[in-house]
């Protein structure tokens, strides 16, 4: 009997204890979920043993892990029949994804599998496909891939299934998504912050997160230790969390299976009577404070149903089920039979019929459609991603009468376009980032949203709301796991972050990148919006923070990616933030990392020429060298990131001052794959426009953002490498003046200048005065710091003074040598 439509969003039903056929059909699931996950680790040939096991049967090299699978197998099992029973759109995520037998079990069973990859149908020919690809060359991995049908979460690196599962959550209302923990993985720092997303999920709006801690007691070596603390510390654990723990327990010492399933059938039955309820209490506005979801403990046997012993040593309910418990199956006759022992206890003549499809009555716990979890489009989620409606970016640029006449804050301006790009996507873009939104400068979306909160609100708190599309947790993991989620499953955003600390994510956006690497060859899987980083606060402006805040090497670290998915582009006003940005927003199936700086900061380029320029990813500026037309420059001047184009243009100033007949051709680079060549990226110029751009005889200055090997590892292919001298970050930092922060790494505009020097043949003692007067003002600057606490204002005063000659005026009013250290 139902209190509500069982078709309606969320209905509540009245419990049913689970017995007869339906126990038994959920049981047969089971049953048969483990034997093909079994055979994938095993088998080669004789998927449905029949005939009898031989050693030739088996793979020579077993792979994969059992430990967690009949766990996963069980829970996906009961989550068939509460689909079926209330018509509920629902995701499965295994944070334990080394179980990736059983999750392509699952979707086999479902038919998902032999509708994705026509070769493994549902017969034994398609039986023994299945067994022989997994974890053998040529075929599938032994994880929750993106070849796995259902998955949108690998779990080859553990800690992340729960902040993806909320990021799959948001603005999905009527999505259930079950999130299998594993009690390894929740040991983990990442996982042990997710609990807390609960506070960020909003009961109307967003869909439900499920969260099934999974205790089977042992990681590969160890037991857990979850798994170990007393049971009420454990529950207690919980509640302080926000959640509402159910725990089901079974399995040990030989309990009968069937007494597990119903306790799983009505433990789950109570959990989604309880969502349904404060569902209920969200729509009709009477939900009292802060929702407290419910969440299950599952506590079974590590290996649950494999051999209790092998070889006089324990197996079941040890770490020695964690992988592979029989690890030498083909080696001796009695190991062979073990093997077939083992499987033949799931009495596979009863789950399959003669041509080895499933029978009915098992087949029927499958739900229809897109209901099976195996097919939801929400693990596909470019089945559902809808385009932006994007504001025009151009109505936001910053007015540019001349190079360097104005100035402003990137990333404020952007701050005033995204908030527009929110108002026209109120339910399909999220912005994401560790407490730093206002701190980037993109408070100017609160304009437009405030900031996702649903614990506590004080009236002193401001831009808190129950429902916001900035999202804010000071945890790094949190924000790109959450972003992940959202993407994966159809929608759009950004992670704002300081630059140094993106560093936190090294290794979840390695997992990103590698997914969207496999995605993207794979027919079936559509694509989805890019991952979008904006990284402020950079290095060049963090010496307020000083030398712990100081590391461009997000950029070096997302280069050795595939070429195929990650883009750079260090944009270097507003302007040209602003068409980079819309770009990335419009972008499918990347990565794109976008450095710009917060601070107020010179327009250089006019829109259309930012536009122009931004299409290009690098070009020449006339307007900044002193080449004439028709001949060869004697200097390349090349720039790349908004501090090293200051410091290049100041640098190019000083040579139109002081040596006008001086060819200096400039050079700004947005798009940095574009100094790869075209056979290693996308993006890559040509050799010979590289020759034509940096010429491959003259010197080559080049002021980069991050760290200056990047550059030459991108240019080693090209001819004119040996030319190129590359200034950079080079570890030096410290909490000082920005002036100072570019002279500590020599990356000034007045050591620039030395460089260019120092590398146009014959130049250096032609020139040798201006050398000298280079220097002095680098010590000049350097004592106008220590004795003022800023820089001064030789410096801080320059501007661009265009192509009439009028230059950087070094001694114009020169600043009094207080003393200092020297340069």
């Amino acid at each position: 009997m139902t209190s509500e439509s069982s078709n309606a969003p969320w209905p509540s039903l009245e419990p049913v204890k689970l017995e007869g056929e339906e126990l038994q059909r959920v049981n047969a699931w089971w049953r048969a979920a483990n034997y093909l996950s079994i055979g994938q680790i095993y088998l080669l040939r004789n998927p449905l043993l029949r005939e009898p096991l031989s050693r030739d049967d088996i793979k020579p090299r077993l792979l994969g892990h059992w430990g967690t699978t009949p766990g996963l197998n069980f829970v996906y099992a009961h989550l068939n029949r509460i689909i079926q029973q209330r018509e509920q759109a629902t995701l499965y995520i295994a944070g334990p994804g080394h179980g990736g037998p059983g999750m392509v079990a699952n979707a086999y069973l479902e038919g998902t599998y032999s509708e994705v990859y026509a070769p493994i149908q549902q017969n034994e020919e398609g039986l023994r496909r299945l067994f022989r690809q997994f974890s053998f060359p040529g075929g599938i991995p032994s994880h929750h891939a993106p070849e796995t049908p259902g998955s949108i979460h690998e779990g080859g690196e553990l800690g992340y299934s729960l902040s993806h599962a909320y990021g799959a959550a948001f603005d999905n209302p009527d999505l259930l998504v079950a999130c299998v923990i594993g009690d390894g993985e929740a040991e983990t720092g990442p996982l042990a912050t997710s609990w807390h997303s609960n506070k960020f999920l909003n009961a109307a709006e967003d869909g439900v997160v499920l969260p099934i801690l999974h205790l089977n007691g042992y990681k590969i070596a160890n037991p857990t230790v979850l798994a170990r603390i007393p049971e009420d510390e454990l529950l207690d654990l919980m509640r302080g969390y926000g959640h509402n723990p159910h725990l089901v327990s079974g399995g040990f010492d030989g309990e009968d299976p069937l007494l597990v399933h119903q306790r799983m059938a009505e433990t789950l039955d109570e959990v989604l009577n309880e969502i349904a309820e404060i569902k209920r209490q969200a729509r009709e506005g009477t939900l009292d404070g802060t929702a407290r979801w419910p969440m299950i403990i599952l506590r079974t046997p590590k290996g649950w149903t494999c051999p209790a012993e092998i070889d006089g040593l324990p197996v079941q309910n040890t770490w020695r089920a964690h992988q592979v418990p029989l690890a030498n199956a083909r080696d001796t006759e009695a190991h062979t039979r073990i093997l077939e022992d083992w499987l033949k206890k799931y009495k596979p003549e009863e789950l399959f019929d003669d041509a080895g499809a499933l029978v009915p009555f098992v087949a029927e716990l499958a739900p229809a459609g897109d209901l099976r979890m195996s097919a939801t489009p929400f693990a596909n989620g470019g089945l559902l991603r809808r385009e932006l409606d994007l504001p025009d970016f151009r109505d936001f640029g910053v007015e540019v009468p001349s190079p360097g006449a104005t100035e402003d804050s990137a990333t404020k301006v952007l701050g005033d376009w995204l908030a527009q790009v929110i108002v026209k996507n109120p339910d399909n873009f999220r912005i994401f980032g560790p407490d730093e939104t206002a701190s980037n400068r993109l408070q100017g979306v609160y304009a437009a949203t405030d900031k996702q909160w649903n614990s506590a609100i004080w009236p002193i708190d401001e831009h808190l709301a129950r429902a916001g599309r900035v999202m804010e947790v000071l945890s790094e993991h949190q924000c790109e796991g959450w972003l992940e989620g959202y993407l994966l499953t159809g929608r759009h955003g950004l992670f704002n972050c300081y630059e140094a600390f993106i560093h936190i994510i090294d290794s979840m956006a390695n997992q990103h990148a590698k997914w969207l690497k496999v995605s993207n060859e794979i027919p079936w899987r559509r694509s989805i919006s890019s991952l979008n980083y904006l990284l402020s606060s950079h290095v060049w402006r963090q010496d307020h923070n000083g030398f712990s805040h100081q590391d461009p090497g997000f950029i070096d670290h997302m280069v050795n990616k595939k070429a195929d998915v990650v883009r750079v582009y260090l944009p270097i006003d507003a302007n040209t933030l602003l068409s980079t940005y819309d770009h990335c927003l419009r972008s499918v199936d990347y990565m794109n990392v976008v450095v710009a700086g917060k601070q107020p900061a010179p327009n250089w380029l006019t829109m259309p020429e930012a536009v122009a320029h931004c299409t290009r990813g690098l070009g020449i500026w006339d307007w900044a060298g002193t080449e004439t037309p028709g001949t060869e420059p004697d200097v390349v001047l090349a720039c790349a990131g908004d501090v090293p184009t200051l410091e290049a243009l100041a640098a190019a100033s000083i040579l139109r001052e002081h040596l006008p007949n001086l060819a200096v051709r400039v050079v700004n680079v947005i798009d940095l794959m574009r100094l790869q060549s075209e056979s290693e990226h996308p993006h890559g110029l040509s050799d010979s426009e590289f020759n034509t751009i940096f010429t491959t005889t003259k010197p080559v200055v080049f002021a980069y953002h991050g760290y200056p090997t990047l550059i030459h590892r991108l240019t080693y292919r090209r001819a004119g490498h040996a030319n190129i001298h590359v200034r950079g970050y080079n570890e030096e930092g410290t909490t000082t003046t920005p002036f100072d922060m570019v002279m500590l790494n020599s990356l000034d505009r007045f050591h620039l200048v030395i460089d260019v020097l120092d590398r146009v043949p014959g130049l250096a003692v032609r020139a040798a005065s201006l050398r000298q007067q280079m220097q002095d003002a680098r010590m000049r600057a350097r004592a106008y710091t220590r004795a003022h606490g800023e820089d001064s204002p030789e410096v801080t005063g320059w501007q661009w003074a265009g192509t009439d000659g009028r230059g950087a005026v070094l001694a114009a009013s020169r600043v009094e040598d207080t003393g200092g250290d020297n340069v």
